[in-house]
């Protein structure tokens, strides 16, 4: 088998094009420097009270579950034990849901002064903190009460499948059948972007013995439906999609329009990398990188941030984060052995971290993928 998992060597991309390990090591510390101690108009992290922090999404003016989750995988990856149990402190103190239908999930948005903002939770936070929780237990060790990480991470895995099992009214975030993620618990279609399939490997090594068998059905059958939800051509897959991988056209007086590709959707391609890096299990997920890249390098290359169908036409407006998608074609190359691999991960070399109002979300998708061709995106 291919991928890190197997043969525990991490590939290092920026490497092979040239950048020393020092030079490489230098820009991971600097940017995570940035995001965490920069500026106030640089940074998306800000402790609270003696030991609780939070990230901002500095477009909403909130704190999401999405970003709580990727700041402490950030930590665990970088080795910053102190901001990651600051961040995991104030989502047990402020998100999490102790009553009601959805009871042991976390809110998916709160103020910044940890007033709920939603009853509800966005899948893609759970399923990034039980991650999060499952490496820092690995690399630091478990504690006690809310530190103890592997416990925390396990009741987490636990209630994203069997929540509603005890009658009160809430649904899982996987859909039984066909095991695969919602978008939401009330709803039944999916985010391709929040399929995760390797770190369904690895929960299916950490979650309780009668949920192994379904963390391994989940890998596979998200595997299947990312190949079903990506284009063929363009590789491109809609922010929203029905669970046989078209898009999802419905809902739009509730949520907006979704069936494009678009911000949610950007992530879809780094995270099918990633899979590729970690587990190297199926030939379409290099395909579907290479496809992306060749997308954006040439059938668009004079309008690189427009909104695309997931056909590859062109749509009225603009990109809202345009970061976002050089680093996610970077984090591509990963799994590319296209013409544009080198090109898009030197795209991303060259690109500054984004500043203003918008920059939580490229800026958090830009650190991801510096960490992942530097091969520090790693299972511990």
């Amino acid at each position: 088998m291919e991928g890190a998992f197997y043969k525990g060597n991490y590939r290092n991309v920026f490497a092979e094009m040239g950048h020393s390990e020092s030079e490489i090591e230098k820009r991971l510390v600097d940017t995570f420097s940035t995001l965490f101690y920069g500026s106030d108009e640089e940074r998306i992290y800000f402790p609270l009270e003696e030991d609780m922090g939070y990230m901002l999404d500095t477009g909403n003016l909130d704190a999401r579950s999405e970003g709580m989750s990727y700041g402490m995988m950030m930590c665990v990856q970088m080795n910053h034990k102190e901001e990651f149990d600051r961040l995991w402190r104030f989502a047990k103190k402020y998100m999490y849901l102790d009553s009601g239908k959805n009871a042991g999930y976390f809110c998916w948005s709160n103020d910044i002064d940890g007033t709920k903002n939603s009853d509800g939770p966005a899948p893609d936070g759970e399923e990034f903190f039980a991650m999060a929780l499952i490496f820092a237990a690995n690399r630091w060790g478990s504690g006690e009460g809310v530190l103890n990480y592997l416990e925390e991470a396990k009741a987490i895995l636990r209630v994203m499948l069997h929540q509603g099992e005890n009658g009160n009214g809430g649904r899982p975030m996987w859909d039984p059948e066909n095991k695969l993620i919602r978008f939401i618990t009330e709803v039944d279609f999916s985010d391709p972007s929040y399929h995760l399939p390797h770190f369904y490997e690895l929960f299916s090594l950490y979650s309780d013995e009668a949920d192994k068998e379904f963390w391994r059905q989940a890998a596979h059958a998200s595997r299947k439906y990312l190949a079903r939800a990506c284009h063929p051509q363009t590789g491109l897959s809609a922010e929203y999609a029905e669970f046989d991988g078209t898009p999802h056209y419905g809902h739009v007086e509730i949520f907006g329009r979704h069936d494009w590709y678009y911000s949610d959707a950007y992530r879809t391609v780094a995270n099918i990398a990633l899979d590729w890096s970690w587990f190297g299990s199926d030939d379409f997920e290099k395909k579907i990188a290479e496809n992306v890249q060749k997308f954006f390098c040439e059938t668009v290359r004079d309008n690189p941030f427009g909104i695309y169908s997931v056909d590859g036409s062109v749509l009225d407006g603009e990109a809202l984060h345009p970061v976002a998608i050089i680093a996610v074609n970077a984090q591509a190359s990963l799994a590319s052995d296209g013409v544009h691999a080198t090109e898009c991960a030197e795209k991303l070399w060259n690109t500054h971290l984004r500043t203003g109002n918008r920059r939580y979300y490229d800026n958090c998708l830009y650190m991801f993928a510096m960490l992942a061709l530097s091969g520090r995106y790693r299972i511990w």
